[in-house]
């Protein structure tokens, strides 16, 4: 088993005052269906901006382990400089944000058996069922070291170009490893979806 962070500490510009983490699916926050759904594959870690955010009340009666990563407010680049250090001791972690709201447990354990049956690569990334790389992502431990220089609003860009070709693609059905909802309309249309 691997460690998961989710990446939770995110301002949710985009929801206009709403927050999306703590949006309601099928009876629970957003954030709280993520955990679930990540923990069969390994234990939990959370980033959350700072102790005692609201976001916080998901975690509770779980086994999630919370990272408070004050420097969040730089974007989601000092989320993972600052989620990834703290992470334990381990030989790969994998990283999903929390926003993906049509991932499934099974989308994350086929990304693990993906690093079981292609060993030779230094990272094993879901896609889009025609090719688009998206989430989860799984990192080998020896990368670790390149999160310590991450800053800014582009994420693990970076280290992703750098090793592009030691990527091995894992494809979802449909669009579920890019399926994300910002905004309250995107919101609004996943409801009706459902209805």
């Amino acid at each position: 088993m691997i460690p998961v962070l989710i990446l939770a500490a995110g301002a949710s510009s985009r929801m206009r005052g709403r927050d999306k983490l703590m949006e309601d699916v099928h009876g629970q926050p957003l954030l709280r269906h993520q955990i679930l759904l990540a923990s069969p594959v390994g234990p939990v870690f959370v980033a959350l901006p700072s102790q005692g955010h609201p976001r916080e009340t998901a975690l509770l009666h779980s086994h999630a382990v919370p990272i408070y990563v004050p420097s969040s407010a730089e974007g989601i680049g000092g989320t993972l400089r600052g989620a990834v250090k703290n992470l334990p001791e381990c030989t790969a972690f994998m990283i999903i944000l929390a926003d993906l709201i049509s991932l499934e447990t099974k989308d994350l354990e086929g990304v693990v058996q993906s690093k079981s049956v292609h060993p030779n690569h230094l990272i094993w990334r879901a896609a889009t069922a025609d090719g688009l790389a998206g989430h989860p992502i799984i990192f080998d431990a020896r990368l670790r070291p390149e999160f310590e220089n991450l800053s800014g609003d582009t994420g693990a860009a970076e280290i992703l170009k750098s090793h592009r070709h030691q990527t091995y693609l894992h494809r979802l059905q449909d669009n579920r490893a890019r399926h994300d909802l910002d905004t309250p309309e995107d919101w609004n249309a996943w409801r009706q979806s459902l209805a």
